[in-house]
């Protein structure tokens, strides 16, 4: 059996878990989300308690077990509590602002780059040189702060651009004077 896919998740009170076949619907204070999981998987809610169950020992069987049980896993802590990434401006002159819902980033181009949210994502600029992002789903949470992160990414060797604010980066060496004699 899969250590991931057999673990029993346990739903929190506050958040209601709708099983309808191979469609769940999770709904809590943070917001809802509704996905269609692999019709192979049983998933079943007794009690607060959601088990997932594979038909059989198929390679491809044992593999959609772990990813069902942490899809559903997600999705209930999504609903609960939220996901959120913190991104950080570095650079002299980098910024961004708060346009409504959505946000401008100024790094170093010769226009404003606007961002909008994806899905339900909030947007907020905390100061001028950090970005918020907070969502229900993770997986529009983490491609939102892609999508930003990519707008600039963080260049090894000034150490400017945008980045997670828990990453590190490697810095590296530039050329030297007279190293070519």
């Amino acid at each position: 059996m899969s250590r991931i896919g057999k673990a029993p998740i346990t739903v929190p009170s506050g958040v209601d878990v709708k099983v309808d076949g191979t469609t769940v619907s999770v709904k809590g204070k943070v917001g809802e989300l509704v996905r269609t999981l692999p019709a192979t998987m049983k998933i079943e809610l007794n009690d607060g308690i959601i088990t997932v169950a594979r038909p059989n020992d198929d390679p491809a069987q044992r593999s959609l077990h772990g990813l069902t049980r942490s899809l559903l896993n997600n999705m209930v802590i999504g609903c609960a509590e939220g996901f959120s990434k913190r991104l950080e401006l570095i650079g002299t002159g980098y910024r961004v602002q708060q346009k409504g819902k959505a946000l401008e980033i100024n790094v170093g181009y010769s226009h404003p780059v606007p961002v909008e949210p994806i899905g339900t994502n909030t947007l907020a600029a905390d100061g001028q040189n950090f970005i918020n992002i907070t969502g229900p789903s993770k997986e529009d949470v983490g491609e939102q702060a892609a999508q930003i992160r990519k707008v600039r990414k963080p260049n090894p060797y000034t150490g400017k651009g945008i980045k997670y604010s828990d990453e590190v980066i490697r810095r590296k060496a530039g050329k030297t004077a007279g190293a070519g004699a």
